[in-house]
């Protein structure tokens, strides 16, 4: 007979330390056990030899329709367990799932509900069998059941049992969702990791530039078609596309490639030092020159020198480097001897050189020297697709490098897909690094990305951000630019000469002796001050 619960009398003392010690023994299980196998089939062999629970089993849902099928179970040989398959609602445990009530079967031989299909029989004790299973609840719904056979004529009242399981099942129900929590974040970063992998094993590997976008494989295209020449190429494109990356790769592609790579930046360094660094300098040709030295074009003899931002380079340079290109010798500074060098220049800037030339501050005869082949970027917003890529790419790499697990919440990839990206890949990969740093948990959320993006709010707000939908930009559309904020206004860089040394130390007399105030009296950096001081010798003199 089926019953939906029985009364609870007051149990011997012997049954409740009993029960204590299968709880508390459970407990240690969960905690202990490394799989959900090794924690239900421990906890299902303590009710067997503690309680008298025989064949203990856990019933959970196929995988492909709503029957039941035995997962977990302790007495029970490999066949009983194969035959232990149920349809939706058959039998005594599709009732407890159907219903998510408990039931007692008093004596199996007597229900006409309990089917007997995985355990035959006469495979039990000759005496009354009774039957108990009980709903695996989550949420108030059943996600399994949890039954076992016990022998009706014991000391043992069989509600006493029945509570048991009741516990039992609550413990069990936590084991099968933390599990199925565990096989979620493991599959999501799988799919991650596959997914990464795919994108990395299709994407062009050359020098980390990864995309599938139109825009960039047209940009690889040229210039894989000029990568093995001696044609001059001027790379343009916004502020972090990735310019240098493509100048190593032209590199690299060429019949240089064992030769040296120089890069230098032309906006970083004062123009007297460029000069320096790129010609080198003779012993004596400035305070400060002890010895002679090679510059980064010597340097690179043979190999390939790249020039970036090269529209920042000063007019005096601009001649110097004309006649690089068209003489292919270079001079000191301080020398007066030609030194024959074969580099290959290759020249990069996020400015508009037409423009500048056409308001004078470029040489147009240099102009044409640099661009024999110019080989555009195309910034970020403008790469469909290529966002998703790179932060799978990012965060992998990130992961690595800072030993954490850190996978992307719902929505992530969404909002970092529709941000116009004024920073372009630099941008995307600082900001990805400062996600997986700031993360509260194992997981970046959207608000998180959100808090993030609106500290980058002031960065390139002329730039409009990329429409899910709508006419794409056409070879005659303009493309956008960025308006940056406004930088104060860079003080000239002054030569170093012997006649300035008065003029220096009566403005650190009418300073007061304040260095930073003399120097804004003449119109230097306190950098720039402190530097003419040593290179004159009046360090000593300015402190006394």
């Amino acid at each position: 007979m089926l019953d939906g619960g029985l009364p609870a009398p007051d149990g011997a003392a012997g049954d409740e330390d009993v029960d204590l010690t299968v709880l508390r023994e459970a407990a240690r299980l969960i905690g202990r056990a490394e799989s959900p196998e090794l924690a239900i089939s421990g906890i299902l062999r303590l009710l067997s030899q503690m309680l008298g629970l025989n064949r203990a089993r856990v019933m959970l849902p196929r995988i492909h329709d709503p029957g039941l099928t035995i997962r977990y179970a302790y007495g029970l040989t490999d066949e009983e367990r194969e035959r232990g398959q149920y349809r939706a609602g058959e039998g005594v445990a599709g009732r407890v799932m159907r219903t998510g009530q408990v039931a007692v079967v008093q004596d199996i031989d007597q229900e006409p509900l309990f089917l007997g299909r995985a355990v035959r029989r006469r495979t039990l004790p000759d005496e009354i069998v009774a039957y108990i299973a009980v709903p695996l609840m989550d949420g108030g719904v059943p996600m399994g059941v949890l039954a076992a056979h016990r022998l009706r004529q014991r000391p043992r009242k069989i509600d006493r049992d029945l509570g048991t399981l009741q516990t039992i099942a609550v413990f069990i129900v936590q084991i099968l969702k933390f599990n199925a929590l565990l096989e979620e974040r493991t599959a999501h970063l799988r799919d991650e990791n596959r997914q990464l992998k795919d994108a990395l094993s299709s994407a062009q590997p050359a020098h980390g530039i990864l995309g599938e976008s139109e825009p960039l494989r047209v940009a690889l295209h040229n210039a894989l078609k000029v990568a093995d020449t001696e044609v001059t190429v001027l790379i343009t494109g916004e502020s972090g596309t990735g310019k240098e990356r493509f100048a190593e790769l032209l590199h690299d592609q060429s019949g240089r490639r064992d030769g040296p790579f120089l890069a230098i930046n032309c906006a970083a360094i004062p123009e007297q030092l460029l000069e320096s660094e790129l010609f080198g300098h003779e012993r004596g040709a400035f305070t400060g020159a002890n010895a002679a030295k090679k510059g980064k074009i010597e340097m690179a003899d043979g190999g390939t020198l790249f020039l970036d931002e090269i529209g920042d380079m000063s007019p005096d340079l601009q001649t110097k480097l004309l006649r690089v290109l068209e003489k292919r010798v270079i001079q000191r500074v301080g020398g007066n001897r030609d030194i024959p060098v074969t580099v290959r220049i290759l020249a990069a800037t996020h400015k508009n050189l037409q423009q500048a030339v056409n308001e004078g501050r470029f040489r147009l005869d240099l102009y044409y020297r640099l661009n024999v082949f110019p080989l555009h970027l195309p910034p970020l917003r403008e790469r469909r697709g290529d966002v998703r890529l790179l932060t799978r790419h990012f965060l992998y790499r990130t992961n690595r490098e800072y030993r954490r697990n850190v996978v992307l919440g719902e929505g992530v990839l969404e909002r970092l897909e529709s941000y116009a990206w004024p920073g372009n890949i630099r941008q995307l990969e600082n900001i990805l690094r400062r996600a997986v740093l700031m993360a509260r948990s194992d997981q970046v959320s959207a608000a998180d990305v959100e808090a993030i993006l609106a500290q980058e709010s002031s960065i390139g707000q002329s730039v409009p951000a990329p429409l899910a939908d709508g006419p794409r930009a056409t070879a005659t559309t303009p493309p956008a630019t960025i308006t940056p904020p406004p930088l104060p206004a860079a003080r000239p860089y002054r030569r170093v000469r012997e006649q300035d040394g008065d003029m220096l130390l009566g403005a650190l007399e009418e300073a007061g002796g304040n260095k930073a105030r003399a120097a804004r009296a003449l119109g230097m950096t306190p950098r720039q001050y402190r530097y003419h001081l040593d290179k004159l010798g009046l360090s000593k003199a300015s402190d006394s």
